[in-house]
């Protein structure tokens, strides 16, 4: 009997509500805090940017979150996303470990976003919102939210990271297929991007540099409003329907649970989507899963930075957010994982790593791609650069169940293809490309302007 490999669920089984994990957490997050009199951060504070639906998400005591059925109708044209059994994987590494991936790139925009992406743009379309500004960093949410404003005729622009934009050309078209307006972080469009040209003309940007060009443009328009693909927690929470798929997919895989579930972080949105819902059944005693979260050693926010508040921007526009940070002015090193060079980290992941719910590790960039070579060798999918972080770290593991004989279950989220990143493939074949060695001292300098709270 042939063993499958993909394990497809019908329409009719796309989730019906998003999971919301804070209720069930042992202890509270801490309260994102104004700037200026450290106080929490109230709804009116977030009107400007946010519609009011997505501010109750944000905030919201209740266990799920009703999806819209005008969302799930989009929904259904890419969910659900298979679940694959990587068999040749498997066969190339000489494991018993059984390995298995949710695979986000079927979706129009090639990647997890547009989970949040058609929810965001369909509640501010319903509140009157006639154009959304963002940032991106690889391009990805970018081109999921340009897919999502399409569908409900907002208008969208976008401020994507100079070092991708750069690297990153046929995203920047593919998003302006979808009707946005694309400008190369740093810009001279904003008064935050020409401050940091002024001092630098040749930064490469960072997503907290984006991040402040797009909340200054949204700050000043009564019909425009700001999404951010990443970081909040309704954006992890609309990407839940990741996980509550696997779940399902698992039982009919015939697999009670996963021994091992991993994921890249950046913001944190696909590794968080994919494992909430399992950590739902974690807390309440019915599986036991080690959950471990890879970052770019070039941007190392758990394992490097400081657990502390601070600015989601660079600019200081947002509110000062509780989360594991390397500070709000750091600029990473132009790694090609794009998605993943955020000075910080979710600040409901970071709470969820202090209370020690999943583990974290960093990888090299070379490292990460040699492992992308042998996937796409063996699956035949090539993956963004994003999720190689997680593949690293999947064939490591396999490859230590080859030598001890462990038959480990193994889940990862291969959140996107990489079919706009050959460039990257093109120099690590062409061994072009290089590590970078972040020093301490760069870390120390960007921690010691971390905001001071008040209170």
């Amino acid at each position: 009997m042939t063993e499958r490999t993909k394990v497809i669920l019908d329409e009719s089984e796309i989730p019906a509500r998003w999971y919301n994990v804070m209720p069930d957490l042992p202890a509270p997050m801490p309260p994102p805090l104004h700037p200026g009199t450290g106080q929490p951060v109230g709804p009116e504070d977030l009107a400007p940017l946010f519609p009011m639906e997505l501010i109750r998400q944000e905030v919201s005591a209740d266990s799920y979150v009703d999806i819209p059925d005008v969302v799930r109708d989009v929904y259904r044209l890419w969910r659900p996303t298979p679940l694959y059994r990587a068999h040749r994987l498997e066969k190339a590494l000489n494991t018993p470990a059984r390995i298995y991936y949710k695979y986000e790139g079927v979706s129009p925009a090639g990647s997890h976003k547009p989970n949040t992406a058609v929810p965001q743009a369909y509640y501010n379309a319903a509140e009157g919102t006639k154009r959304l500004t963002t940032e991106t960093g690889a391009g990805q949410w970018g081109s999921a939210l340009s897919f999502a404003c399409a569908q409900y005729g907002i208008d969208c622009e976008i401020w994507m990271v100079r070092a991708s934009y750069d690297q990153k050309p046929y995203r920047r078209t593919m998003m302006e297929t979808w009707g946005a307006t694309v400008h190369a972080s740093p810009s001279r469009t904003t008064k935050a991007g020409a401050d940091i040209l002024a001092a630098d003309p040749d930064s490469t940007g960072s997503l907290g540099i984006a991040i402040s060009e797009a909340v200054e443009a949204a700050g000043g328009s009564a019909d425009t409003r700001y999404a951010l693909g990443s970081v909040l927690n309704h954006v992890l929470m609309h990407q839940t329907v990741i996980g509550e798929e696997a779940l399902k997919q698992f039982a009919v895989a015939g697999e009670s649970a996963p021994d091992l579930i991993v994921g890249c972080t950046g913001g944190g949105s696909n590794f968080a989507g994919l494992f909430f819902p399992f950590l739902r059944e974690k807390l309440a005693g019915r599986i036991n899963p080690v959950i471990r979260a890879v970052e770019p050693a070039a941007c190392p926010s758990f394992t490097r930075g400081r657990y502390a508040y601070d600015f989601g921007d660079t600019a200081g526009f947002t509110p000062l957010l509780k989360m594991h940070t390397l500070g709000h002015d750091f600029i990473p090193d132009p790694v090609h994982a794009g998605g993943l060079r955020y000075h910080g980290m979710s600040p409901l992941l970071s709470h969820m790593y202090e209370l020690g719910l999943f583990e974290a590790e960093a990888r090299q960039q070379r490292e990460c791609f040699a492992a992308a070579i042998t996937f796409a060798r063996a699956e035949g999918i090539i993956p963004a650069p994003e999720p190689t972080h997680a593949l690293a770290s999947v064939i490591e593991e396999a490859k230590r169940c080859a030598e001890s004989g462990e038959p480990k279950v193994i889940l990862t989220a291969l959140c996107g293809h990489g079919h706009f990143d050959m460039a990257a493939y093109q120099r690590y074949l062409s061994g072009e490309m290089e590590d970078f060695e972040l020093s301490q001292e760069r870390i120390d300098d960007a921690l010691t302007r971390l905001p001071t709270v008040a209170g």
